[in-house]
This record gives C-alpha cells, structure tokens and sequence, in this order.
C-alpha cells in the first residue's frame, strides 16, 4: 500500500472530529469508584462488538459445520474466538491510546487513494454482514409469523426507526438493549442444548484440532467461513470508536486504568459469544448429526427439523426466537459500524437514518434477488458465502491495526510489547494464507 508521511497519532488533532461525536466521552466514570462501578462503568462496547460474533451468518455456518462434521469445527470457533479476543484488544489500544479509530487512523497514514479503497472494501464487508442480517431475520419472521421471506426482506428496512429511537434516548440505552436481546439468545440455547443433551466427550474431542479440516476442502470451506463470521473486520472500526464513549482520565495512568476495564468487558463478552456459537454447532452435531441429517445447512430447514427430532414444538420456536433477536441486535451495530467508517474515510456526515437506509438497500437488493430467482434454498447458500467474503477482507482491517499499534511514534508509551507484536503478525500471517487457500480452492472448483 502506497503511503504518505507517517504523521503522529499518539493524540487526535485538536481540530479533528470526534469518532461518533455525538456520543463521544457521553458515559461518565465515576472518579474514585471501586471495582464493580469501574467494571459497570465500562461494560457495554465489549457486548456491542460481540453482537457482530453472533449474527445470522454464525448460524448458517455454525449449523452447517455442525450437521456436516460434527463437532470437529469446535476447534475453529475456540481459535476464531481467541483471534478475536487479539484483534479486539488492539483495536480498543488504538482507540484508547490516538483517541481516532481506525478509520480515521488509516486516513490520517495512507494517501486518499489508498484510504479510499480501503473504503470500499471495508463497506463491502458491511454489506455482506448487513445482507446475512437481512436473510436471518427475514427467515426468522417467515418462520414465527409466516411472512413470506420476500415480504421480511424488505420490512428489515424498517428497522431504522427502532435504532434512531434508541440513539436520541442515550448511548447506555442501546447498549442495555443489545444486552439484553444478547441475554435472551444464551438463555434460548441454554434450553435448547437441555433438550438436545448432547454427547459431552465427544464435544471434549472437538476442541483438538483436526488435520482434516485443512485437507478436506469442504471442511475448509466452512471453517474459514466461521472464521469470517467470528472476526468481523467492521468490528474492529466500530470497537475502536466505542471505547471512546467513555470519559476517561486521559493521563497515562487513566488510560492504562481504561484499557485494563476495556480488556474485562470484552473478554466476557467475547467468551459468552463464544459459547453461543458452540451452542448453535453442538445443537447441530446433537440433533442432526446423530440422525443421520448430514446436509442441514439450511436455518429452515433445521428449524422444521427440530420438532421431529427432539419431539417437542418448543424447540424450534426457540430457535427462531433466538434468531430474530440475533437477527435485529446485529443490525444496530451494523448501524454504527456503517456511520464509523464512512465518517472516519471519508469525513462525509450523513444522517443516521439515510446512513442506514443506503447500508440496508446495499444488502437487500441481492436478498430479494436471491429469494425471487433461487428461493429458500438459496438463502443458506447466501449466508454462508456472505461469510467467506467477510473472511476474504479481513486481512485489510487486521494489517493497518497492527501495524499502528505496532509504531511508537503513534502509540507512545502504548504501542505494542514485542511479544504482542509477534504474535499479532504472526495472527495477520494465518487469516492472510488461510485467506489465499479458500480463494485458491474456490477458484478450481469453479473451473472444473
């Protein structure tokens, strides 16, 4: 990537503006405060990124890895969740220590060309999320209230005023909601996996990691595809934007007491997605696997699925009731996301509710296109795929944000330790060639 002169970021200009300004330093933490109101303080953009780790896309993935091969991709949700917590904590250092995201980190280094395909290719992988989010609450509401998917599609725009509603009400209430919609999920799968009662050592085996998932290209394929629903590469421009919702103590010492705090939040939050996913394979590998159903791929399909297997209704309305809750709490971050990025490249404001408008046009028009021409088999084949997009990009998130935490001259007495260092490269080395072998797979599938 061709560059200009490195300028320091370790402080935002005095002129520059904020990062979501009209939230920026809008929650208060209380001086001299002990360790639960600091954690309370704090906690809140670790549940915001998780969203983004739990979203549609992580079901059609998670199912269809579950029901194909068991619970060998445990494995690669426990890896993929690991990197996240990584790339996660480098991206609140950024936003901690420059007080810009990494967005406006990025166009603050690289020339307006470089920054500006980085743009694009950041809101194609906003889009991609946004149209898994799309399809999965669309499918959610065809399967709690049969509205025909076409129909759902397009009532996903709506959507836009529920997230203005919140934004005007404070930033604590959104996240109080995206917690609560978050609790509701791990509960649903909490019952749900009471039902299934899987088999607990063979869930215990797949956390090893199989050699088979690199050598059987199908098992590749959805590997890397969990790996693009877990590690988001927007997730990494909205988290180091949200910690800066938090009016802290800017001294070094402060801000040392705000990465620590940051650490906790999304630590939690993470590992609690964490188990969500598990719980969604697991449930997959339980029911489906063990029937004999190993082509499930479908969220329909394993929704209609359920009832006859397990013998009870209740388990696939809670299903859907989990997905549309997944559904609708992954597009208020997407939301955000969208209004980060193309404030940060761009220094374009646009209004929330048009921000969201145009991000939502952008993924329903190949849903409804996808729905008229292929229908509901189609829709799987979609989110699984929007997925592997997402994974094929992240690479250009995850480089620029090590290598700016990586740069004192940018991070101060906060860039990264070598042994962080390493690792975070070596990290960006794995998605990179993980990354070029599905693409070299994919391509000679094709070809045949």
């Amino acid at each position: 990537m061709d560059q200009d002169p490195a300028p320091a970021i370790h402080e935002a200009p005095a002129t520059a503006t904020p990062s979501l300004p009209e939230v920026h330093r809008s929650v208060i933490v209380p001086p001299g405060a002990g360790f639960w109101r600091k954690l309370l303080a704090f906690s809140g953009p670790g549940f915001l990124v998780a969203v983004g780790y739990m979203d549609p896309g992580n079901w059609a993935t998670d199912i269809a890895g579950g029901s194909r091969f068991a619970y060998q991709l445990i494995s690669v949700l426990m890896i993929s969740n690991l990197i996240a917590i990584l790339v996660q904590a480098l991206a609140a250092r950024l936003g901690i220590a420059t007080q810009m995201d990494l967005a406006q980190a990025c166009k603050a280094h690289y020339s307006r060309r470089t920054s500006f395909i980085l743009w694009v290719i950041c809101e194609i992988a906003i889009a991609a999320c946004d149209l898994a989010e799309v399809i999965g609450s669309a499918i959610a509401l065809n399967l709690l209230f049969h509205i025909p998917l076409l129909i759902g599609v397009c009532l996903t725009a709506f959507d836009v005023l529920a997230i203005l509603y919140l934004q005007n009400k404070g930033f604590r209430y959104l996240e109080a909601v995206v917690v609560t919609l978050i609790g509701i999920i791990g509960g649903c799968y909490l019952i749900e996996l009471l039902l299934v009662r899987p088999d607990v050592v063979a869930i215990a085996k797949g956390f090893v990691p199989s050699p088979q998932i690199l050598t059987n290209p199908d098992m590749l394929y959805i590997a890397i595809g969990i790996l693009g629903a877990t590690v988001m590469p927007h997730n990494l421009y909205l988290h180091s934007s949200l910690v800066q919702t938090r009016a802290i103590d800017r001294t070094p010492a402060g801000m040392k007491t705000a990465m620590r705090y940051n650490f906790l939040d999304y630590f939690l939050a993470l590992n609690f997605a964490f188990l969500i996913n598990a719980a969604i394979l697991i449930m997959a590998a339980g029911t489906f696997y063990r029937a004999g159903y190993t082509q499930v791929a479908e969220i329909q399909e394993a929704y209609h699925t359920l009832t006859p297997l397990l013998g009870t209704k209740l388990a696939a309305i809670i299903f859907a009731v989990a997905l549309l809750c997944s559904g609708q709490n992954s597009t208020l971050t997407g939301t955000l996301a969208g209004q980060i990025v193309m404030e940060g490249f761009l220094n374009l404001r646009l209004v929330p509710w048009l921000r969201r408008l145009i991000t939502r046009l952008l993924a329903i028009i190949p849903a409804v296109i996808t729905v008229i021409f292929f229908g509901q088999g189609g829709t799987a084949k979609l989110l699984i795929f929007s997925q592997v997009i997402l994974s094929l990009q992240l690479s250009f998130a995850v480089v620029p944000l090590v290598m700016f935490t990586s740069d004192r001259r940018k991070m101060g007495e906060f860039v990264n330790p070598r042994w962080l260092k390493i690792l975070a490269w070596f990290t960006a080395a794995i998605i990179a060639v993980l990354n070029a072998y599905l693409l070299v797979v994919t391509v000679r599938d094709w070809m045949r």
